[in-house]
């Protein structure tokens, strides 16, 4: 599959930063940034298979030409900002240290396994994945740790990594370029789609966003999605911030997690949410909410959550 095509486009977000944006920002098709310093650059997120990856450094070449990347930085674990890193294995890689430890659960093995398989589990992940080539990846790990926050140097620009995770994953990263009033998310937004809880607190994603509102940037570039500004950062928080609501108070009332799941998508269709892409991801956040309300709720496993997603958006495996 090295010959599929890449839905992948350079869009320059200020004078030295710079998105690569794949199609509607839909499932596995996720947002990669540069900043370009003079002489180097780094390179936020690679993506979710070697031919996308390959794509998007060939359609940023010209920038790099002058400017090598000497630095990577995964924003976090999930397959679609790290599963091309051995293409770049020469920079040095960054990321939080949650997102290190994490990097090696969710495998390229494990969803080519998944997407392999015969039967329900086989058609319902190729539902999800089957648009993405997981052979011959080689998982390569950040050579470069940190907590909290880190700066770095790229050729004389300041660029900031702050943690804000756990929210949508244990470790997640954003990326603040100062001087040119951007910041890289990765998928603490996504942008005309759903956003997906997989690690949560549901506040603590809330809080990741307030966060980025107060740097007040220009440009915000989402993990997914079209590149925005904080109205589209507000938006998100909204979105959190009412499913939060929600979940809280069905739990309160004693329904399980899959019933409240349902109860809410029916709500979802009539909210300023409905018209978002990906509306069964309610399924995954509001079992993430419910863990946290109750440390004693029995997690549902990974097969079962994309079951009960599929299942919201009006699809079902036919075997």
């Amino acid at each position: 599959m090295d010959d599929h095509a890449s839905p992948g486009r350079h869009q320059q977000v200020a004078d030295g930063s710079h998105a690569w944006l794949q199609g509607t920002g839909g499932w596995g098709w996720s947002n990669a940034g540069l900043v370009v310093g003079d002489g180097a650059s780094l390179l936020v997120d690679t993506l979710f298979d070697l031919p996308l990856t390959r794509a998007m450094l060939d359609g940023l070449a010209p920038l790099t030409a002058g400017a090598p990347i000497a630095t990577l930085v995964n924003t976090h674990a999930n397959g679609d900002h790290c599963y091309g890193n051995e293409l770049v294995a020469e920079a040095e890689i960054v990321a939080s240290e949650a997102t290190a430890e994490e990097m090696a659960e969710v495998t390229p093995e494990l969803l080519g396994a998944l997407s392999a398989a015969e039967g329900p589990t086989g058609e319902l992940f190729r539902r999800f994945f089957g648009e993405f080539d997981f052979g011959g990846i080689t998982v390569t790990s950040p050579t470069r740790t940190f907590s909290d926050r880190l700066g770095l140097d790229v050729a004389g620009r300041r660029v900031d990594l702050v943690e804000v995770g756990p929210a949508h994953t244990r470790g997640d990263t954003i990326v603040h370029v100062p001087d040119d009033g951007v910041v890289f998310t990765g998928d603490i937004c996504f942008i005309e789609g759903t956003p997906i809880v997989w690690a949560g607190p549901l506040s603590g994603w809330v809080d990741a966003l307030d966060l980025i509102v107060d740097l007040d940037p220009a440009v915000v570039v989402p993990g997914h999605g079209p590149v925005t500004d904080v109205a589209g950062v507000l938006r998100v928080r909204d979105y959190l911030t009412w499913v939060d609501g929600e979940a809280r108070a069905r739990h309160d009332r004693g329904m399980t997690a899959e019933e409240a799941a349902r109860d809410i998508a029916r709500d979802l269709e009539g909210s300023p949410f409905g018209a978002w892409g990906e509306e069964g991801r309610i399924a995954v956040n509001v079992e993430t909410a419910f863990r946290h309300l109750d440390p004693a709720h029995p997690p549902a496993d990974i097969v079962t959550l994309f079951s009960r997603m599929a299942e919201l958006e009006g699809w079902a495996p036919s075997s």
